[in-house]
């Protein structure tokens, strides 16, 4: 069962849709208990980080997906939901994330257009089951206006460009994360999310 967290922010309808369509079981649940019992989780996410983070520690979210990281179950974060799986965010000020990961989450310093909106192609950088059957360049679909900078650049699976380098697919070892929208990303992102339900032991 994977469960996907429900803090109040999120496209969750959508990722547990994809999920049943590519026939893996789960759950939309902000019970701690289901989500321990889970055997993966998800934590999606649209909007503030700091708001997400208020709501995920409100509930004894945050406590318990630590928790279940320290166990080595498989976590994935989705867009925002990635963000929270780093240390520091500087949206709106300064403010603390889950710490699961190493990096911080900046504001795009550009004279492209904010948000980065749309379609935008992959790029390589390392092989992992993760990434199986994603070739170079195929398109997902991204919704951000902050990016991650991080030094552990041996996380990140695939990027893609937007003036700058941008981390759009990270991994260290039960940790995930995707910066766009597998959901929404069409025959790719499906590819991805199903390759996120085969890595479940």
């Amino acid at each position: 069962m994977i469960a996907i967290v429900d803090y109040g922010v999120g496209n969750l309808k959508s990722v547990n849709k994809a999920f049943q369509y590519l026939g893996f079981q789960s759950l939309i649940t902000s019970d701690p208990k289901e989500i321990d019992k889970s055997d993966a989780i998800v934590l999606p996410g649209v909007g503030a980080f700091k708001d997400a983070m208020e709501q995920l520690k409100k509930n004894d979210l945050a406590q318990c997906i630590k928790e279940n990281a320290e166990k080595k179950k498989l976590i994935l974060g989705i867009c925002l939901g990635m963000q929270l799986l780093y240390e520091k965010s500087y949206e709106d000020g300064e403010w603390e994330g889950l710490g699961l990961l190493k990096g911080e989450i900046v504001k795009f310093n550009s004279q492209l257009k904010i948000p980065h909106m749309g379609w935008n192609k992959l790029s390589k950088r390392f092989d992992d089951d993760l990434g199986r059957g994603i070739q170079d360049g195929e398109y997902v679909y991204f919704v951000h206006s902050y990016y991650l900078d991080t030094h552990a650049k041996d996380d990140i699976l695939f990027n893609t460009q937007y003036d700058v380098d941008v981390p759009a697919v990270v991994r260290n070892g039960n940790i995930i994360g995707m910066q766009f929208h597998p959901e929404k990303s069409g025959g790719t992102g499906l590819k991805l999310l199903r390759n996120f339900g085969e890595l479940i032991k």
